[in-house]
């Protein structure tokens, strides 16, 4: 966790490297002595002037501009400074090398967003929100970041935990009065309010559902015996010859990574070593990896060869592929056969006919694994989530369930009571109204260091 939250901190807030500007941010609790020595004023606040930036000795180091935002008026919360030098690494390091003699110290990742976190300026999906919209590799992503900065994720959880509370509140008044506890358990708006948070943290949890998708995507492995069409496939999806196709079995030896984006869902596409037995040292080390990449795989592409049919080898494959994982029949080379491209189920098992060679098909696989991941493609009003935020929306709906079927079997009260508080515990790891510094850690060192 962060150490030292008295002291000035400094951090470069633009790219290493050379640019025409560069940027310096400062924040503590008082910068004007900071300020007195770098420019020889305190700027007036959130203006912006053109002033010289000088060292300990009074030389002047470079010409640019200083905004000054005092507290509580600024992104920490606290006094905050920028300096916008020229972009040059050697101007930054220098004016850096003045602050640390200043005893200022070098930010650690993330805790500008932290401070102001912990200075109530945002909560904590909000914070997520502006890494998010930094690492966003789409539009559609960064705009769901942007709303999810704005609060739009916010407004959603807190809706619901007051919704929660005001069932709480129900609840606890039938404990309160023992003597009117079965009427007030037994009270029809008591179901239908606990059907209504029921509804709407599954309605909160599928707009979340999305924009995870949005921003983490899904992993794709694509897995086989060797000549299937695996590389053939990998390059139709990228839209490039991203791996190398002869019709020897076994070119390809190690594991191939690609992004690519399907109306807008990330998608990261992996191929794989060919699956058999009896392959050399260097084959079966790519046959290693291809079963790692398997383990960490949100779906498997399973790569049939179409003209020789449903072997003997494939259903061994797919028997050694993980029960949990999700995996689709992909028959390649319809072209050598008379099969066309279609998608059908068979024995609740998906298989979809292709011919990667000549682009047939693929767009039917690549809507099915759009609809594999829940993703609908609309955009509007999406906000940005994580994992975590899953997870706790996931959490919050199962206490709910619970206490919903303590109340309709055995009018427990307290039990219920208990499963509600669970609940809003659940959502309020969301926004962070809660006390975990090991988990606040783990989420602010993942930013930028001038963030």
């Amino acid at each position: 966790m962060y150490k030292g939250q008295s002291d000035i901190i400094v951090a470069q807030a633009t790219p290493p490297g050379k640019g025409g500007v560069g940027i310096l941010r400062f924040s503590g609790k008082d910068l004007t002595q900071l300020a007195d020595t770098f420019l020889k004023k305190t700027p007036r606040p959130r203006v912006a002037e053109y002033l010289p930036f000088y060292d300990l000795e009074n030389e002047i180091i470079d010409i640019g501009l200083a905004i000054y935002f005092p507290s509580p008026n600024s992104f920490t919360g606290e006094d905050v400074l920028e300096l916008q030098a020229h972009g040059g690494q050697v101007i930054m390091d220098m004016l850096i090398q003045v602050a640390l003699k200043m005893k200022c110290r070098i930010a650690q990742p993330g805790e500008f967003s932290y401070r102001a976190f912990m200075n109530d300026k945002m909560d904590l999906t909000q914070a997520e929100a502006i890494a998010d919209l930094i690492d966003s590799n789409t539009e559609a992503a960064a705009r769901s970041a942007l709303r999810s900065l704005k609060g739009d994720f916010s407004n959603e959880i807190n809706h619901l935990l007051k919704e929660l509370i005001q069932v709480r509140m129900y609840v606890e008044s039938a404990i309160d009065f023992p003597e009117e506890e079965i009427d007030f358990l037994a009270d029809e708006q008591l179901k239908s309010l606990l059907e209504n948070v029921l509804s709407n943290i599954q309605r909160v949890f599928e707009t979340a559902k999305q924009g995870y998708v949005l921003k983490d995507g899904m992993t794709v492995v694509i897995v086989g015996q060797p000549n299937a069409g695996k590389s053939s496939l990998l390059n139709n999806l990228a839209g490039h010859e991203a791996a190398i196709v002869t019709e020897i079995a076994g070119t390809t030896r190690d594991v191939l990574r690609e992004q690519i984006q399907i109306d807008g869902m990330p998608l990261h596409i992996i191929d794989t070593a060919g699956l058999r037995e009896n392959a050399d040292i260097v084959e079966s080390e790519g046959i290693k990896r291809a079963w790692q990449e398997i383990e960490k795989a949100d779906h498997v592409l399973l790569m049939l060869d179409d003209s020789k049919g449903l072997t003997n080898d494939d259903l061994n494959i797919l028997s050694q592929l993980p029960t949990s994982l999700e995996v689709t029949m992909v028959h390649n080379k319809i072209d050598l056969t008379a099969n066309k491209a279609h998608k059908e189920v068979q024995e609740n098992q998906c298989h979809i006919f292709v011919s990667a060679k000549e682009n047939k098909g693929v767009d039917i696989l690549k809507q099915h694994l759009k609809a594999v991941m829940g993703f609908k493609g609309e955009t509007e009003g999406l906000f940005i989530a994580r994992r975590r935020h899953l997870d706790a929306l996931e959490r919050s709906k199962n206490a709910v369930v619970a206490g919903f079927n303590q109340l309709k079997i055995h009018q427990a009260g307290e039990l219920l009571a208990e499963d509600l508080r669970q609940a809003q515990n659940s959502l309020n790891e969301i926004t962070g109204d809660f006390d975990n510094e090991d988990l606040l850690g783990e989420i602010f060192s993942s930013f930028c260091i001038g963030k």
